[in-house]
């Protein structure tokens, strides 16, 4: 008897969460009949559960027979996208990519001309003293994760950002030169990710990406740091689909 409760509850919770996505589909109101014909199921079914989750505000009545979204749905959304941490979402895949690689993995943020580091995964054999220190900044220039955040800004953003910061050198390989760095940048935004060529550390090489959030606003950068000798450019795949799941877990959409 309890397990055929258990499994029409269950039953029940699975009709819902096809109506819910049926009104998702929807840009607009949507009668009971087109809501029980897409989710096949009779009318009077689709009609006492939605009843119910009218009276919980997931779904609103318009009028009688016309349903949409409820407003209790973007209260709970809002929730949830105020508790994501994308340090805390970030840091299982980070984990994965240094099994994978066996190499240091950052997550940094932007903070007006730097980057900060606010994580990285690394183990006792790393020798390098690149900026992976949590709390460390870093010209965007001469960082991989740097210059993802560069090629998100318009050509004419970073051109003041060059004539702002001069573009200071940190090493033989650092891009100073406005040009370089204008077609650098436009080369990331074809590809969707960057290098840094021993341009922040010689004999310590870099491959970044971008993450995005729920409205595809980029929000942090993943990277893998190496000495140059072990870098693999080949990585770059790894990398970035690595920040595509970390993208996916606080909420953006890939169209």
């Amino acid at each position: 008897m309890a397990q055929q409760e258990a499994k029409s509850s269950i039953q029940v919770i699975e009709r819902m969460m096809s109506l819910l996505g049926s009104l998702a589909r929807q840009s607009a109101p949507v009668n009971l009949k087109h809501l029980a014909t897409e989710t096949r199921l009779h009318p009077s079914t689709a009609h006492r559960i939605l009843s119910v989750m009218v009276e919980n505000r997931l779904v609103d009545r318009i009028e009688p027979g016309t349903y949409r979204l409820g407003i209790r749905l973007l209260e709970l959304g809002n929730l949830v996208k105020s508790r994501i941490s994308v340090r805390q979402e970030a840091l299982p895949h980070m984990q994965a990519l240094h099994h994978e690689l066996g190499e240091t993995v950052n997550l940094s943020v932007r903070n007006d001309d730097e980057v900060v580091y606010i994580e990285r995964t690394s183990d006792s054999r790393s020798m390098m003293r690149v900026v992976q220190i949590i709390g460390a900044r870093a010209p965007l220039h001469i960082t991989a994760v740097g210059k993802i955040f560069l090629a998100e800004d318009s050509p004419e953003q970073c051109a003041v950002y060059a004539r702002r910061t001069g573009l200071p050198r940190y090493t033989d390989n650092t891009l100073t030169d406005p040009d370089s760095l204008a077609r650098e940048l436009e080369k990331i935004r074809r590809q969707g990710y960057a290098f840094d060529n021993e341009e922040a550390e010689k004999g310590v090489s870099c491959i970044g990406a971008g993450i995005f959030n729920d409205e595809g606003r980029l929000v942090a950068g993943l990277s893998v740091s190496a000495p140059s000798d072990r870098l693999n450019k080949a990585w770059a795949a790894q990398v970035r689909q690595t920040a595509q799941k970390i993208s996916h877990a606080i909420g953006h959409q890939t169209r």
